[in-house]
């Protein structure tokens, strides 16, 4: 398996915006930020690993339906499951925003890169 480079960047910008939701989340709460990040952190950076393997991200990095919808999704739920597994709290609310955050955060930048993709090539066409 060779991954490139842009695989590498577009897993780098994964796990930092899975990063800045922990972040996000973790700044309303009096705990201590760095061990409290980390432990929000883990569960679901690991999910991110996992949904990039089944999917085989590398392969096509930026595609938002092949890979964008499918790495969330498994963020999402196993990031959930292993919170539930390791006894941290999982409310409803919390599966809400989660949901929606890394929708916008992990589909929303393989979107927006295509519009750029798309309109560069629309004007280099001309």
């Amino acid at each position: 398996m060779t991954v490139n480079r842009n695989a590498l960047l577009a897993f780098a910008a994964d796990a930092l915006l899975v990063l800045v939701f922990v972040l996000i989340g973790r700044a309303s709460h009096d705990e201590n930020p760095v061990l409290g990040a980390l432990v929000t952190y883990w569960p679901f950076l690991v999910a991110l690993v996992v949904g990039w393997l089944g999917t085989r991200a590398w392969r096509a990095p930026r595609a938002v339906v092949k890979t964008g919808v499918p790495v969330w999704i498994v963020t999402v739920v196993g990031g959930i499951l292993l919170r539930l597994a390791s006894d941290q709290g999982v409310q409803l609310s919390f599966v809400i925003v989660t949901s929606v955050v890394l929708g916008i955060f992990l589909v929303g930048w393989r979107g927006a890169a295509a519009l750029v993709t798309r309109s560069r090539r629309s004007r280099a066409a001309r």
